[in-house]
């Protein structure tokens, strides 16, 4: 019996803006981008975490990140030219994306929030990124993230 795939905002963002993408599932049981790696048996270079976060004004916004780096919030807020940046409440990024914790994507929004993207993340041949369920992965081209999401690109990994 084929596998039966989840339809989230996150696969029909993809689908009306004409990505191809594969889908894939894992045994999710803890949250984490390396994990997913490891069960998936990929590069965890190749999968990129979606973090929500917040300026010093409270203004949300994205970062994507290779899964086994960390971002140097200091140099985030020194190219977004604000005081800090910090990492939003599970609840407040659940509200902000309509995404639990594990599954957010960068995809299909509740709100449209700014993306900024690790640059050499554009490197890399194909990505695999959360695809809003938790153990719900998408594989695309990282050129479709320039097209669909028109990210600021920045290079902020500690």
């Amino acid at each position: 019996m084929p596998k039966r795939f989840p339809v989230t905002p996150a696969t029909r963002f993809l689908e009306a803006n004409g990505v191809e993408f594969k889908r894939h599932l894992y045994d999710y049981t803890k949250s984490g981008a390396v994990v997913a790696a490891e069960k998936m048996g990929i590069n965890e270079h190749q999968v990129i975490k979606t973090l929500v976060m917040e300026d010093d004004e409270g203004n949300p916004l994205i970062v994507l990140m290779h899964a086994e780096n960390q971002v140097s919030l200091k140099e985030l807020a020194r190219q977004l030219g604000v005081k800090n940046v910090q990492s939003t409440s599970k609840k407040d990024a659940q509200r902000h994306t309509g995404y639990m914790v594990g599954g957010i994507s960068p995809f299909g929004t509740r709100r449209q929030l700014p993306v900024f993207v690790e640059k050499t993340i554009l490197e890399l041949s194909t990505l695999y990124i959360n695809a809003g369920r938790r153990g719900f992965i998408v594989e695309l081209n990282p050129q479709e993230l320039v097209r669909i999401l028109n990210p600021t690109l920045v290079n902020i990994t500690r």
